[in-house]
C-alpha cells in the first residue's frame, strides 16, 4: 500500500513503515499546495500529515483509497475530521509524546518573558551594555507568584507541576473540572475562566481550538487582568484576539505577553514584532529533536494499525464503514 508523506521526516519512522508498505516523501522544503496534495493523495491508503490543511474540499476530492490521515502534532484542527469520518477516513494524533517538551516551551516563554530576556539579549548585541546599572532592565518575579492555567489537561496539568517547583500558587480552568483528590495531587485550585484572570500573575493557554475556544481571550477578558501581569500562549493562535491582545499591550493594560502560535499563521499581526514586551516564537513548542521524532514514530504506529486492519491507537473520529 502507499503512505504519502507531505513533509521530511526524520528516516527512522520512515523505515518502519517502508518495511511494509511503499513510501512517498514530498522532497520540496515548503507544504504541497491543495491540487499537489490531492494528486499524491488520489492513489494513497494512508496520509501522514505534517502541517498540511485537509479540508472537506480537499477530502471530497482524494477518492475512496485512502483509509487514514496520521496527523503529526496532538492539535488536529488542521484536519476536518467530522467530514471524514463521514467519508469512512480514519484520523488520529500524536498526543503524550510532546506533553513535557511542550510544557517546557511554555515555561521558557514565561520566564523570558517575565525578566525581559529577548529585550536584554538584543541590548547587548546592540552595544548599550556599559555596566552593571541597579536599576536597569528589570523584570518581574516568578517565585511565589499566582499562575492562572487555562486548559488542564496534559500539558497544562505538566506547566502546573513545574510551577509548584517556582512556589507559585496554581490555579486552573478547564471545561471539565478536576476530582477533588486529583486537584488535591496536583496542589491546583479551580477557578471559573474570569476570576482566575483576575486573580493571575501569569496566564498560560493550554486549550484545544474548537468553536467554543476561538478568541476564548478576546478584549473583555483581557480587561481583566492585572496590568502587571503576563499572558502566554503555546495552544493555538486563534483562542487569543490579537488585535485585542496588541491594544492591551500598547496601552500596556498588561505587562507582556509570549506566543508560540499566532492567529493567522504564518503571519504575525502587524505591530505585535515592534512591541518590546512581547516575546514570539515559530511555533516550535514540541520543537526538540527527540520528541519530533517521537511524534512521527505514534504517526507510523497508527499508519501501521489502520493498514492492517486494526483501530489505531489514537484515533480522534468515528468512521463509517465503507
Amino acid at each position: 500500500m502507499k503512505v504519502y508523506v507531505s513533509f521530511w521526516l526524520p528516516e527512522a519512522p520512515l523505515n518502519a513503515l517502508r518495511e511494509k508498505h511503499a513510501v512517498e516523501v514530498n522532497e520540496i522544503d515548503r507544504l504541497p499546495t491543495p491540487d499537489e496534495l490531492i494528486a499524491h493523495l488520489t492513489d494513497a491508503d494512508a496520509f501522514l500529515c505534517v502541517g498540511s490543511r485537509v479540508d472537506a474540499a480537499v477530502l471530497d476530492k482524494v477518492g475512496d483509497r485512502l483509509k487514514i490521515i496520521a496527523n503529526w502534532g496532538v492539535g488536529y484542527n488542521n484536519i476536518d475530521a467530522e467530514h471524514a469520518a463521514k467519508k469512512g477516513i480514519m484520523v488520529t494524533n500524536t498526543p503524550d509524546v510532546l506533553t513535557e517538551t511542550t510544557a517546557d516551551m511554555a515555561w521558557a516563554l514565561l520566564m523570558a518573558v517575565a525578566r525581559r530576556i529577548v529585550e536584554a539579549d538584543t541590548y547587548v548585541r546592540a552595544g548599550h551594555f556599559q555596566g552593571f546599572k541597579p536599576f536597569a532592565m528589570l523584570g518581574a518575579d516568578v517565585w511565589g507568584k499566582t499562575i492562572g492555567i487555562v486548559g488542564f489537561g496534559r500539558i497544562g496539568q505538566a506547566v502546573g507541576r513545574r510551577a509548584l517547583g517556582f512556589g507559585m500558587n496554581v490555579l486552573y480552568y478547564d471545561a471539565v473540572r478536576l476530582a477533588p483528590e486529583t486537584e488535591s495531587a496536583l496542589s491546583a485550585t479551580y477557578f471559573d475562566l474570569e476570576p482566575l484572570l483576575k486573580e493571575s500573575d501569569f496566564v498560560s493557554v493550554h486549550v484545544p481550538l474548537i468553536e467554543e475556544t476561538r478568541h476564548l481571550i478576546n478584549a473583555a477578558r483581557l480587561s481583566l487582568m492585572k496590568s502587571s501581569a503576563f499572558l502566554v500562549n503555546t495552544a493555538r493562535g486563534p483562542v487569543v484576539d490579537e488585535l485585542a491582545l496588541l491594544e492591551a499591550l500598547r496601552d500596556k493594560r498588561i505587562a507582556g505577553a509570549a506566543l508560540d502560535v499566532f492567529e493567522k499563521e504564518p503571519e504575525v499581526t502587524p505591530g505585535l514584532i515592534d512591541l518590546p514586551n512581547v516575546v514570539l516564537a515559530p511555533h516550535i513548542g514540541s520543537g526538540t529533536w527527540e520528541t519530533r521524532t517521537n511524534m512521527a514514530h505514534l504517526a507510523a504506529k497508527n499508519i501501521l494499525a489502520a493498514l492492517a486492519g486494526d483501530t489505531p491507537p489514537n484515533l480522534v473520529n468515528k468512521p463509517v464503514s465503507r
